[in-house]
């Protein structure tokens, strides 16, 4: 995939966060760019970004998105999911962090990548014009930081929050932080509920425009309480590695799938650590779309063979289910490939 890069500089308000509450790193993993080759703090200390962006059949907008990609080989983008039926795009980035002598954060380059590509989906996207059969709250609507390598959640965390401090305030957009980025660790299904995520407003199973009040009673970690009916609202958190995994029924019977989806779940009573959601996908399909907390713990072949059983009793025939993404360790080895090729060139 193409690399990445950002004109767009951090603000003051980031700069001025960024001299407290800094990550300290052990001694052993002090990557000094002085006294270290640029080499080892690309394969020690990585981080992961995941942007999801409410848009899938705008080339146009895409194009423009990925414009700011392709001038430097500091972040790459090493995987892009495109779901026409869910009108989303995912984008997974990865860049490493750099640290000082004495172990505090420096940056990572992904900051400035994440701002850029954000700038350009709020330019081309207009969330009043959106319509899909997957809910979202915001134009750019969810970006969740993972360490990979050596690097912490810790890390990660500090990431987030300097993320939604700039989207925040040069976007002036609402921003809810979530798990490690949250004060409290309050989770991201929880944030997501209170602010009305989980109910289509169009047909009973399609979301479609902006139709929730403009003022939020609840105000946001970051950003304004006013909603901008074209930009929506921002999540953005920092967890440890999540899998998303979909299960496609050979069935347009959206009620059956969503009680399946709800029987699957560790809400509903069904397997821990998953959340699943029962949505409609394309014209003749439906699909139980999971996401697995802690994927080593509950993997995919587990919930393939309950949601198989479930759909069994409704009468449903179940296709193979899909990743939307590598895993970590694949991940970082596509990532050491991009970046090994564009050294070369």
């Amino acid at each position: 995939m193409a690399s990445i890069y950002i004109s767009a500089p951090i603000s003051r308000e980031t700069k001025a966060k960024q001299q407290k509450g800094k990550p300290r790193r052990r001694e052993e993993m002090d990557l000094n760019p002085g006294c270290k080759d640029k080499k080892s703090i690309k394969q020690s200390m990585l981080l992961c970004c995941k942007l999801h962006i409410s848009e899938s059949r705008n080339h146009t907008a895409l194009d423009s998105i990925e414009r700011a990609a392709r001038l430097d080989g500091e972040t790459v983008i090493v995987n892009k999911f495109q779901d026409r039926a869910y009108n989303r795009i995912g984008y997974t980035l990865v860049s490493y962090i750099v640290h000082d002598s004495t172990g505090n954060i420096i940056y990572s380059p992904l900051q400035q990548t994440l701002l850029s590509m954000v700038e350009a989906a709020y330019e081309a996207i207009n969330l009043e014009l959106h319509h899909g059969a997957h809910p979202r709250l915001g134009v750019v609507d969810d970006i969740v930081f993972h360490p990979l390598a050596r690097a912490s959640l810790e890390e990660a965390a500090w990431f987030a929050k300097m993320a939604a401090a700039d989207i925040g305030n040069k976007f002036q957009v609402p921003v809810f932080l979530y798990d490690a980025a949250h004060p409290m660790g309050k989770p991201l299904d929880i944030i997501r509920r209170e602010l009305g995520y989980y109910r289509p407003n169009f047909m009973g199973n399609q979301w479609s425009g902006w139709d929730m009040p403009e003022v939020l009673s609840e105000k946001p970690d970051e950003g304004p309480t006013m909603v901008s009916r074209a930009r929506g609202i921002v999540m953005i958190g920092a967890r440890p590695w999540v899998s998303m995994y979909n299960i496609p029924l050979v069935s347009t019977d959206i009620s059956a799938a969503r009680r399946i989806a709800r029987t699957v779940s560790a809400r509903g009573g069904g397997l821990p650590t998953v959340q699943t959601l029962g949505l409609f996908h394309g014209e003749d399909s439906t699909e139980i779309a999971c996401m697995l907390l802690e994927p080593n713990r509950i993997g995919a072949d587990r919930v393939q063979n309950q949601v198989e059983m479930l759909a069994a009793q409704e009468g449903l025939d179940v296709e193979k289910g899909y990743f939307t993404d590598f895993s970590p360790e694949m991940i970082i080895e596509k990532y050491l490939k991009l970046i090994s090729g564009a050294e070369s060139h």
